[in-house]
C-alpha cells in the first residue's frame, strides 16, 4: 500500500475506492494530486482483481471543488498549457479505464471536479452536491475537459449555459438535465454507490469492459461502424469461458461463477 500524500484508495470485495483527500482546500486539484490519481490509476489498469471503481471526495463539503486557484495563478501560459494537458489525460484515463468508475458526488463538483465527474462512467450524488463551471468568472476557460464532456453528456445549449454563466446549479437540475443519474442522502451516498459496484462486480468482468469500449468507442463513430464495432466486440466475447459460464448458469438456473477470463 502507498502512502498518498492527497489521495487515499481503499479496497474490498473487488471494488476500489478513490478519496480526494485535501479537505482543507476542499479537495481541489493541484498538479502533484492530478500525478498521484494518474498513478493509482496505473496500477488499477494492472489489478485484474478490481471489478469497478467509485471515486469520492473526503469531508461533507466538497467532491471537488475546481482546480487549486493559487497553484494556477503563478503558471506561465505555457505551463498553463501543460497543466491543462495534464488534467486532460488523466481525465481521459478515468474515462478509458477497463472497468466501470462510479463517481460518488458529495458536495461541490466545480470547475475541474464537474470535469473529472463527467469522466466517470455514472455519477450518483448526495441531495448535497452542487455543480458549475465558474472558470469564465476567474476569464479562464474549462481546461480539463469540461468544454467537451459536458457538451456530450447533456447538450451544447445547456453547456453553454453552464460554462458562459459561471452559475453553481442545484443537484436537481443537475438529475433533471441527465448531468446525474440518482440523488441520494448525505449519509447514504457511499453505500448506495458501493452496492451498485458490488452488482457490476458480480456481472461478467470481460462483458461489462468490452460494453464500455463499444459505447465509448462507438460515441466518436458514425451508427453504421458503430454497430459493426458492436459485433465485433460481441463475436469477441464468445472466445471467453467466461461466456460459457454464463450461458450454462443461465440454462442451468444457477448463479454463475465468473473468472474474468
Amino acid at each position: 500500500m502507498h502512502h498518498w500524500s492527497n489521495i487515499t484508495v481503499e479496497k474490498e470485495d473487488k471494488i476500489a475506492v478513490l478519496t480526494i483527500n485535501r479537505p482543507k482546500v476542499l479537495n481541489s486539484l493541484n498538479a502533484e494530486t492530478l500525478a498521484e490519481i494518474d498513478a493509482a490509476l496505473e496500477e488499477m489498469k494492472r489489478d485484474s482483481q478490481i471489478r469497478a471503481l467509485i471515486i469520492t471526495g473526503a469531508g461533507d463539503r466538497a467532491f471537488i471543488a475546481g482546480a487549486d486557484i493559487v497553484y494556477m495563478s503563478k503558471l506561465s501560459p505555457l505551463e498553463a498549457k501543460d497543466f491543462s494537458r495534464l488534467g486532460q489525460v488523466v481525465f481521459s484515463k478515468i474515462e478509458n479505464l477497463p472497468i466501470p468508475v462510479i463517481a460518488a458526488i458529495n458536495g461541490f463538483a466545480l470547475g475541474g471536479g464537474c470535469e473529472l465527474a463527467c469522466a466517470c462512467d455514472i455519477r450518483i450524488a448526495s441531495d448535497k452536491a452542487k455543480f458549475g463551471q465558474p472558470e469564465v468568472n476567474l476569464g479562464l476557460l474549462p481546461g480539463f475537459g469540461g468544454t467537451q464532456r459536458l457538451t456530450r453528456l447533456v447538450n451544447p445549449g445547456l453547456a453553454k449555459e453552464i460554462i458562459f454563466t459561471a452559475d453553481t446549479y442545484d443537484v436537481q437540475f443537475a438529475q433533471q438535465i441527465g448531468l446525474v443519474n440518482h440523488i441520494v442522502p448525505a449519509d447514504e451516498l457511499l453505500s448506495y454507490c458501493k452496492d451498485m459496484a458490488k452488482r457490476i462486480a458480480a456481472r461478467g468482468p470481460v462483458a461489462v469492459k468490452l460494453s464500455k469500449e463499444a459505447i465509448n468507442e462507438g460515441l466518436e463513430m458514425d451508427v453504421e461502424k458503430a454497430l459493426i464495432h458492436e459485433a465485433d466486440l460481441f463475436g469477441l466475447v464468445f472466445t471467453t469461458s467466461d461466456h460459457q459460464e454464463g450461458m450454462e448458469a443461465f440454462i442451468n438456473k444457477r448463479k454463475p461463477e465468473f473468472k474474468n477470463q
